[in-house]
């Protein structure tokens, strides 16, 4: 049975809840040093124990990655991350679009998924890292001056689109996770990577796409199930 914890999480998932149950043995030496009758003592240290246990849970269901059954059809553009629709717009995507495109925006929180996926059937064309700064991954302008990966790939169906994500981190956010090497191509839904901490990762298409868009600003989405775009199969 596969354990739903992303490989991505190493060494987080060992690290930090291994500090944390060495944190509670140290509490528990504590609470049996504690003074008979001293019960004010013994609530407060129950109290963190409590709120370590909470952090070692949360640390294990942020690098979760769960089993997704991928929407059949050519025609579809899944989500490439878990979170909620913050913009959708029309931009200027001159590095590898070569032009107007369309924008969707995704904001993840910290207890979303963070695993990332692909859009669809995908050729790995270029990837592109660039430095920037960690603020507030929810507004559009983070995807241009924060830290990000640009994963730049083109459909391997008809019509054969350039499609654009870009990896953003956030206020919290310190790592950015991509498995695809240039040359490669991954499945409809495939996992490529994650962005370790709350984040922000956007899907780019050409403006002149007949692919229609069916999310709205405000809708949550997940990657790999949430249909974000059709293409006209007329």
């Amino acid at each position: 049975m596969k354990i739903p914890i992303t490989k991505y999480g190493l060494p987080q998932v060992v690290i930090y809840p291994g500090l944390c149950i060495v944190a509670m043995i140290i509490l528990d030496f504590f609470y049996v040093l504690a003074l008979p009758g001293a019960k004010a003592i013994a609530v407060v240290l129950w109290i963190m124990e409590a709120i370590l246990v909470i952090i070692i849970l949360w640390i294990l269901s942020f690098f979760r990655d769960p089993d997704r059954k991928v929407p059949a059809g050519d025609h579809l553009l899944v989500s490439p991350a878990d979170g909620k629709i913050t913009d959708i717009e029309e931009v200027d995507e001159p590095d590898f679009i070569g032009g107007k495109a369309k924008r969707i925006g995704i904001f993840l929180s910290i207890f979303d998924v963070h695993i990332n996926r692909t859009p669809c059937a995908v050729k790995f064309e270029k990837i592109t890292y660039h430095k920037g700064r960690f603020t507030n991954a929810m507004h559009p302008e983070s995807g241009r001056v924060n830290e990000s990966n640009d994963i730049a790939m083109t459909r391997l169906a008809e019509p054969k689109d350039k499609l654009l994500v870009r990896q953003i981190s956030g206020a919290i956010a310190r790592r950015i996770v991509c498995d695809a090497k240039e040359g490669q191509e991954f499945a409809g839904g495939a996992v490529f990577g994650m962005i370790k901490f709350g984040s922000r990762t956007e899907l780019y298409l050409p403006a002149q796409s007949n692919a229609r868009i069916i999310v709205k600003i405000g809708d949550k989405v997940k990657a790999g199930l949430t249909i974000l775009a059709e293409y006209d199969r007329t």
